[in-house]
């Protein structure tokens, strides 16, 4: 965003407040339907998702804060990055100023004098040192993998000491969540405290709590101004059906839900209010191997796999074309990777090639016996594919990979699970092959690190919270992510950047099925100042860190 535009906001900010919520039963928001939410003061969000455990923890991923989004109403950053614009210069939030220092190894912040908690007590120098020093005892927590070394307040500034560079988690580490540490220093276990009655510096607090709806309603005393947006609704459907109707009619203001015929289901709803952007950054959609079982450890398989996959079919069929196609095998999203592909890849596409992954599997000693694939142990090849029910787009694209690969002689089943069952399957290594999403990044390298970084392996049953999901183990590619992040030239990390699709292809961990939209629907019938292509001050999904922003960019409608 603009210096101009960031100045904007901030003054807006002192006038409005913001909100990201859901739609809850239909009397609630019966304001919404007639358009009297905004009168109201009442912004409604919804998402897929199914029921609810009451968990308001910021830092962990699977909580009803962070599968919602609401955690961003309630807790803020230091900084605020765009996620769509990466390499522009961070909007300032608690930290009114930062400054890196000797190849980033060293940050100091200057926190805003205005921030406090929602309960009236500031936010001090003390809170910061104390959430980074909680993150850094708590590798639970730490689900960025910040490798924290010295922290320290020094005449009322927070500085932060790195062994190494801390290049590519710039913006990972300014994003940090703040909470306070006069609640927080009384909890036992923070890795599993539930935080049912979370205090942030946000502008919103937790009103109530049900595992299909949760409300927050806006705090009076907020530091950085009032709100528009006096109460958030987030509702949580049991699937993206029941989503897309809660959008068509009204009931839901702001989602972000696959919708197989976005046109007809939605827009043509309500033409002068429904609207979507799906802008996307530098992370992926993609078939996520568990490589710690066998075959699937097996590399010829894996990319053997890859090579006919139809991702044009996957990019009509399963994601309406909403999604940006992947049409190179590394996986990086064009053209907006294009800058970083690496010379061998150049001319590469993804179309598919039966005949060429058969002889790869061949070579690797597996053999096709009447119609069967069967392993260099002579046993068949099958595996199961693992997602939410209910999100139609994984759905769909598992069914294509499924008839891909079973011209390979493998037979696949496709099993749905609840989310909250998923998502603890994916983290613990409870799967065989599952369609799940990437980081993203100022570069792919957050993509690749994300799938393939030895740093952060964790052993099967053991809870991942930071990716490598897969339990893809190679050194040469943790070497090679690891001499990208500590490079001091962009030679040296163009270098090491071309070693790592080189192994990417070639070892396949993942499959890359599409890009990662950042994307959103949205109603403007009750509130306007959504970003838009033509205004990319932020990524609409409201479960990105920029929700916050939006929600403070939003006034009631004059329609």
């Amino acid at each position: 965003m603009s210096a101009r535009r960031r100045t904007t906001l901030r003054a807006v900010a002192a006038a409005t407040a913001v909100v990201a919520l859901a739609a809850g039963c239909s009397n609630a928001n019966s304001g919404a339907d007639k358009g009297g939410g905004a009168a109201r003061g009442v912004l409604t969000l919804g998402k897929p998702d199914g029921p609810q455990t009451n968990n308001s923890n910021p830092f962990l991923n699977t909580s009803a804060g962070a599968v919602l989004g609401y955690r961003y109403m309630i807790y803020e950053p230091l900084a605020m990055t765009n996620m769509i614009k990466p390499t522009e210069k961070a909007d300032p939030w608690l930290a009114s100023e930062w400054a890196w220092e000797d190849n980033f190894t060293k940050v100091t912040f200057t926190l805003d004098e205005r921030a406090k908690w929602a309960d009236g007590k500031p936010l001090t120098a003390a809170d910061v040192e104390y959430t980074f020093n909680l993150l850094k005892k708590h590798s639970a927590l730490n689900w960025n993998g910040i490798p924290f070394d010295g922290i320290a307040v020094e005449d009322g500034k927070v500085v932060l000491t790195f062994e190494e560079s801390q290049f590519v988690n710039q913006n990972k580490i300014i994003q940090t969540f703040i909470v306070p540490k006069h609640i927080w220093e009384k909890v036992k276990n923070p890795e599993t405290w539930p935080n049912r009655n979370p205090v942030g510096s946000g502008p919103y607090k937790l009103k109530t709590f049900t595992p299909q709806t949760t409300t927050l309603t806006a705090t009076p005393s907020y530091w950085n101004g009032t709100t528009k947006v006096k109460e958030l609704r987030y509702t949580a459907y049991n699937d993206n059906s029941a989503a897309t109707t809660a959008l068509a009619t009204g009931k839901v203001e702001w989602s972000f839900v696959f919708m197989p015929n976005h046109k007809q289901l939605f827009i043509d709803k309500d033409p002068d209010n429904h609207q979507l952007w799906f802008p996307s950054g530098l992370g992926i959609h993609g078939l996520w191997f568990n490589t710690a079982r066998k075959p699937f450890d097996n590399p010829a398989l894996r990319r053997a796999m890859a090579m006919v996959v139809d991702r044009k079919a996957i990019h009509i069929q399963a994601q309406a074309t909403l999604y940006p196609e992947i049409t190179n095998p590394t996986g990086i999203p064009l053209p907006a990777g294009e800058p970083f592909l690496a010379p061998e890849y150049q001319d590469a596409t993804t179309k598919p090639d039966v005949a060429g992954a058969k002889k790869v599997l061949d070579e690797a000693g597996f053999t096709l016996s009447g119609g069967v694939l069967k392993d260099p142990g002579g046993k068949p090849v099958k595996l199961t594919f693992t997602d939410p029910a209910g999100w139609n787009d994984y759905i769909t694209g598992l069914a294509i990979i499924k008839d891909n690969i079973k011209e390979l002689g493998i037979d696949a089943k496709v099993k749905t699970q609840t989310a909250e069952a998923w998502g603890a399957d994916v983290a613990n290594g409870n799967f065989d092959a599952t369609l799940h999403w990437t980081n993203s990044g100022a570069t792919p390298y957050d993509m690749y690190q994300n799938i393939m970084d030895g740093a952060i392996l964790q052993p099967i049953g053991k809870n991942s919270q930071q990716g490598n999901f897969g339990r893809f183990k190679s050194p040469e590619a943790t070497a090679a992510l690891k001499e990208y992040a500590n490079a001091t030239g962009d030679a040296a990390r163009t270098k090491a950047l071309n070693t790592i699709q080189k192994i990417f292809v070639e070892e396949a961990p993942v499959i890359p099925t599409a890009a990662a939209p950042i994307g959103a629907e949205y109603s403007t019938k009750n509130w306007i100042g959504w970003p838009t292509e033509a205004n990319p001050y932020a990524p609409p999904q409201h479960t990105q860190p920029t929700a916050l922003e939006i929600v403070l960019n939003l006034k009631p409608s004059s329609k």
